[in-house]
């Protein structure tokens, strides 16, 4: 028999479930009113304090516009602690820069699914299929985890769709190598060449 799926947001994305249904998962929600004409990027922007390296990223991906639109979207958000950890140092720096604009937006796609999903939709070992194109799953109900990031927010309600905000980046399994960033000596060797043939 064909399984029923796990997630149902609106459109739903591609979604698969093994396993019995679980209890409801026990998180905090932040609910906003439905008819908040609050987008998921309004939120994430008067969030700074948590979402200020999203932010930065999505601009940098030129993903605003997406997520600021219809939608609607569910997004898996990690925080600026969960950024700062996933890439230390210039890490952050260099995913922003051109070269490394493909790595970043699968990246930042892979913490998206298309449609709204509560943390009521949710049981354990489903999964869904993400704009990056490659799975999610479920891999713990109490507390309630997205592969190895445990959500410690759910159901912040956008007007295009909800927030869950989560305490690790995701990262897809196919993820492009991203160009790395250069020593300083480096950078340096590299800028006196640059201006002395100039």
């Amino acid at each position: 028999p064909t399984a029923a799926p796990v997630f149902a947001p609106t459109p739903a994305p591609v979604v698969a479930t093994t396993g019995a249904p679980t209890p409801r998962p026990s998180v905090a929600t932040t609910t906003a009113p439905t008819n908040s004409p609050a987008t998921i990027v309004d939120i994430a922007v008067g969030m700074s304090e948590t979402f200020s390296m999203l932010v930065q990223l999505l601009q940098a991906a030129d993903l605003v516009e997406t997520l600021a639109g219809d939608g609607p979207f569910t997004v898996f958000a990690p925080t600026n602690d969960a950024f700062a950890l996933a890439l230390p140092g210039h890490a952050f720096d260099t995913m922003q820069k051109p070269e490394n604009l493909e790595s970043l937006q699968a990246i930042l796609k892979y913490h998206v699914l298309a449609g709204t999903v509560l943390s009521a939709d949710l049981s354990l070992d489903q999964t869904a299929t993400t704009l990056e194109g490659s799975d999610v799953t479920v891999t713990s109900i109490d507390p309630v985890m997205i592969n190895d990031a445990t959500m410690i927010t759910a159901d912040v309600i956008a007007s295009n769709g909800a927030i869950h905000v989560i305490d690790a980046v995701l990262i897809p399994p196919d993820l492009p190598a991203p160009t790395p960033a250069l020593p300083r000596s480096e950078e340096r060797r590299v800028g006196k060449e640059c201006r002395s043939r100039w």
